[in-house]
């Protein structure tokens, strides 16, 4: 079984109002689809700094399980 990979980017921005938001993480297909949900969120953002991060959706049995899951959330 092929594992499928999920991408994500951990964004540092500045909103418009001059807001320093930090560790802002969205999933995307690419770091330009994570640029665009983020630009969806917060209109008119300038991106400070932007980190990708790979993680494996199938786990070491081929499934999914909470290990797995808490393994992904702390790595952030």
């Amino acid at each position: 079984m092929q594992s499928s990979s999920i991408t994500k980017y951990e964004f540092r921005i500045r909103t418009r109002t001059g807001v320093l938001v930090e560790k802002l993480a969205l999933f995307g297909q690419d770091e330009e689809d994570a640029r665009r949900k983020l630009r969806q969120m917060y209109n008119d953002c300038e991106i400070l700094e932007s980190h990708c991060q790979q993680g494996s959706l199938v786990g070491r049995h081929g499934h999914l399980n909470y290990e797995d899951v808490v393994d992904l959330i702390v790595t952030a």
